[in-house]
């Protein structure tokens, strides 16, 4: 296992969608397990395969050490959203805006389906935190960051203090 480096806004593979997982082989295994680690150590909760630099639809999620969430620790590969319902409201932070904080509304509860590692098509459900933390990371798998569902004035506060924010960190 390696921790991989996590691509930072705004690189432009942050905006792509990814490509679709036919075949789950060595590479892909190493990289789900490169994820995971490089996730641990940024103290992440979820990580999208485009973050460091594949573009690809697989996620890493683990809330297993949140004591205010469900435990799930899932992969996730070619994921896609059955339904949704109702609406929450979170301040997310994001791996690729490190220092950053954005309320953003999403679905409160999600059904989807996806691939696991073992190439097995599986249904799931998620609600509160976890359902937030798909959502986040299917976000990062079709092209959409978090600042994204964020609109005007909010967004530009955003992208300011995000732009500060990295001139603070280059500076120190």
């Amino acid at each position: 296992m390696a921790v991989r480096r996590i691509v930072k806004f705004p690189d432009p593979i942050l905006k792509n969608p990814t490509l679709r997982v036919d075949v789950i082989d060595r590479e892909i295994r190493r990289l789900v397990e490169d994820m995971f680690e490089t996730m641990y150590k940024a103290d992440g909760v979820g990580l999208a395969a485009n973050q460091v630099g594949e573009p690809l639809r697989i996620m890493v999620i683990d809330t297993t050490q949140r004591k205010d969430s469900p435990p799930v620790k899932l992969v996730l590969i070619n994921p896609e959203l059955i339904s949704a319902e109702g609406t929450i409201s979170y301040r997310e932070g994001c791996l690729s805006f490190p220092g950053l904080a954005v309320e953003v509304d999403r679905h409160r509860k999600v059904k989807f389906r996806a691939m696991d590692l073992e190439g097995e098509l599986k249904e799931y459900e998620l609600e509160g935190f976890p359902a937030i933390v798909f959502q986040h990371e299917l976000d990062h798998l079709d092209g959409i960051t978090f600042i994204d569902r964020v609109n005007g004035l909010k967004r530009r506060l955003a992208l300011e203090r995000y732009s500060k924010l990295q001139k603070q960190h280059s500076r120190g």
